[in-house]
C-alpha cells in the first residue's frame, strides 16, 4: 500500500521559517518523482516544484528563492523547506508522487498524503 504522511506543520510567524517532511513507503520511492503541491484557505491548489529521482529539483517562481526540496532515499523522505514566510503562505501542504505543475485536483497526481496545514500569523 502506498502511504505518504506529511509532518511538521504548524503555527509560524512571519518571516519564519518551516520544514515540513513526507515519509514515503509502498512504492519505488527512489525512482520516483516528488511534488510538494499547496491549498490556502478558499483557494486551488498550487504546486510547489518537485524533485526528481536524480535530485534534481523544480521550484515555481513563488518560492524559487527561500524554498528547497531534498530527499534521502535511504529513508524514503522528501523534505521542504520554506523560509521568509508570509501570511499567503498559510495552506496545507502536500507531498504527492509525480509531477504535474498546475494542477486542478490531487488525483492528477499517482497518490499524496494527508496533508500538513502550515498557518502564518503574528
Amino acid at each position: 500500500e502506498v502511504q505518504l504522511v506529511e509532518s511538521g506543520g504548524g503555527l509560524v510567524r512571519p518571516g519564519g521559517s518551516l520544514r515540513l517532511s513526507c515519509a514515503a513507503s509502498g512504492f519505488d520511492f527512489s525512482s520516483s518523482a516528488m511534488s510538494w503541491v499547496r491549498q490556502a484557505p478558499g483557494k486551488g491548489l498550487e504546486w510547489l516544484g518537485g524533485i526528481y529521482s536524480d535530485g534534481s529539483t523544480s521550484y515555481v517562481d513563488f518560492v524559487k528563492g527561500r524554498s528547497t526540496f531534498s530527499r534521502d532515499n535511504a529513508k524514503n523522505t522528501v523534505d521542504l523547506r520554506l523560509n521568509s514566510l508570509k501570511p499567503e503562505d498559510t495552506a496545507v501542504y502536500y507531498c504527492a508522487i509525480g509531477i504535474r505543475v498546475k494542477p486542478a485536483s490531487l488525483y492528477e497526481y499517482d497518490a499524496w498524503g494527508q496533508g500538513t496545514r502550515v498557518t502564518v500569523s503574528s
